[in-house]
């Protein structure tokens, strides 16, 4: 019997919470080989949400619920979520079924022939034109300006074999992005195409605002290219100042020009001037804000409850225990090497 962990997070999910355990349960079912392992990551709900799924865990043992402290973010809580699996594979899949379940044993069964990760491709998507043009843009974008192979128009669909999950429990990102993460690792990776459905019940958990942030973390989790861009923009703009200086000053002594003051033209450059500096030193924070919060070790996600959690789970590793074992290892190092 294979284990396969269904990573769920859910947001005041009250309305949809149960009709996605039934659905996958029925998935599983009909998969008499597969014994799956349901992780609900509850992101501190306000509503019904934690009742009802310590309901469901309460009448059957497979279900797992983690309930953070607080709203710790979308993508935390999904790295939380891959961390805890304990299957031979995960499947993340959205509590508001918009990615069907019934596609599970398709992915099961090109997870069989070797793929280390199966990726559903959203061919249709159900958001309005304006929204759905924005999606592919940024899939688009952040696929040309990434060092990694990231796949476009693809979400959080998708299954991830052990191996990957082993060394997503290595990573320690206080701002992760995580489909990046799992799309930079490489391996046996392929996508399929799908039909995304409308949302069952309830109201998208992400507004215009935590799209932008999810943009915003995937464009600096996965490349530098705004560093790059906002040197080669101040190098332009420097050498154009330049040339228009030394204009200046050629055509005030060789040619005599009698140059009008220029009020406005000095007013226009002192404020592009202040603009980019403005814009550059912005793009500079969201880097050492991220190296802030790893450094400080701040927006850690904290579990406030669990349940069902396995016996032989290992623990999450920690960063001072590897530490430890780095200096001891160093220390063994050392010895021998004054034995000889």
């Amino acid at each position: 019997m294979t284990t396969v962990s269904i990573l769920i997070p859910a947001l005041n999910e009250e309305d949809n919470v149960r009709n996605a355990y039934e659905r996958v349960m029925a998935v599983f079912d009909g998969l008499p080989d597969y014994e799956p392992e349901i992780i609900f990551t509850d992101n501190h709900s306000d509503d019904r949400t934690f009742e009802i799924l310590s309901e469901i865990a309460k009448d059957d043992s497979r279900v797992r619920v983690i309930r953070f402290s607080r709203n710790m973010g979308y993508q935390s809580s999904v790295l939380t979520a891959y961390r805890s699996a304990t299957g031979a594979c995960a499947i993340q899949i959205d509590c508001d079924l918009q990615d069907p379940p019934e596609l599970i044993p398709q992915m099961l069964d090109t997870w069989r022939q070797g793929y280390h990760v199966v990726y559903g491709i959203r061919r249709s998507l159900p958001d309005g034109p304006i929204v759905a043009a924005a999606r592919r843009g940024f899939y688009a974008l952040i696929d040309m300006i990434s060092n990694d192979d990231l796949p476009r128009n693809a979400g959080e669909f998708r299954l991830t074999d052990r191996r990957i999950l082993d060394e997503l429990r290595r990573v320690d990102d206080r701002s992760p992005y995580v489909r990046g993460l799992i799309s930079g690792m490489g391996f046996n990776q392929i996508g399929f195409e799908y039909d995304r459905d409308a949302r069952t019940a309830g109201e998208s958990k992400f507004p215009f605002k935590a799209m932008l942030s999810l943009a915003v973390d995937g464009l600096i989790n996965h490349s530098l290219l705004p560093l790059r861009l906002a040197s080669m923009i101040s190098l332009t703009v420097g050498l154009v100042t330049f040339l228009l200086m030394m204009g200046y000053i050629i055509g005030k002594v060789v040619f005599g020009q009698d140059w009008p003051a220029g009020f406005a033209t000095t007013t226009i450059l002192l404020l592009l001037s202040m603009t980019l500096n403005a814009m550059f030193l912005g793009i500079l924070g969201e880097y050492i804000g991220r190296i802030f919060l790893q450094s400080k070790d701040l927006n850690r996600p904290m579990i406030e409850h669990e349940l069902n959690r396995p016996k032989a789970e290992p623990e999450l590793p920690d960063r001072a225990s590897s530490a430890q074992q780095g200096n001891a290892t160093v220390s063994k190092r050392v010895i021998n090497q004054a034995a000889e």
